[in-house]
């Protein structure tokens, strides 16, 4: 009898449960590679660099802005929506389409007219763009030396201009009609220039020796 006992309160072996597997989620499996870098890389870095105590004294990639103006939209309206279309296709995301403040006479400009389109990338968007604009998009540029050191405001952003948009292999360059210019904003909660070049360097911005 006592056997028997022993034999109901023990559990068989084929119904011993297996250990608990981690269960990734969505957002963690197709995370920008570059989200990992800062992490991994860039915060070390800085904090041996600046010596930061606090890791919320690290500086941050808050937003990255892409900026398209069109002047010649005055007189060619249709260009505003070749520029759309392929700043869509550079950013991933629906650009909105920027339009003048006020009338200027010498330039022919009126009032609430079309005069350029722009879009704003956060979070996902915002690392991933990083990661192509500095792996494949710049090293496409035509006698490429790296870019200016000095383009800050003084509080840490930075803005690059790129004089043809065809170095991104989004655009087909079989069915752009005019060449255009770009403007990429980056907004980071750096206090400093010095900090915010860092920041960018650490995260693979090419820039020049001088």
């Amino acid at each position: 009898m006592a056997d028997e006992k022993k034999q109901k309160k023990g559990k068989p072996e084929g119904d011993k449960k297996a250990p608990a597997q981690k269960v990734v989620s969505t957002a963690e499996a197709i995370a920008p590679r570059f989200i990992k870098k800062y992490s991994d890389v860039v915060i070390p870095a800085l904090k041996k660099q600046f010596g930061y105590t606090n890791p919320n004294q690290v500086p941050k990639l808050q937003k990255i802005v892409l900026n398209m103006g069109l002047g010649a939209a005055v007189t060619n309206p249709k260009i505003i929506d070749a520029a759309v279309e392929e700043l869509r296709a550079i950013a991933g995301q629906k650009p909105v389409v920027t339009r003048s403040k006020k009338a200027i006479a010498s330039f022919k400009l009126r009032a609430n007219l079309p005069i350029g389109a722009m879009v704003t990338l956060r979070k996902n968007h915002m690392w991933e763009f990083l990661d192509r604009l500095v792996t494949l998009a710049l090293p496409r540029t035509r006698d490429f030396r790296g870019v200016s050191r000095r383009a800050f405001d003084g509080k840490g952003n930075y803005t690059l201009g790129l004089k043809e948009q065809i170095i991104f292999p989004e655009i087909n360059y079989d069915r752009i009609d005019v060449i255009k210019g770009l403007n990429i904003s980056f907004v980071t909660s750096a206090n400093t220039d010095e900090e915010g070049r860092a920041l960018l360097q650490h995260l693979g911005m090419p820039f020049r020796a001088t």
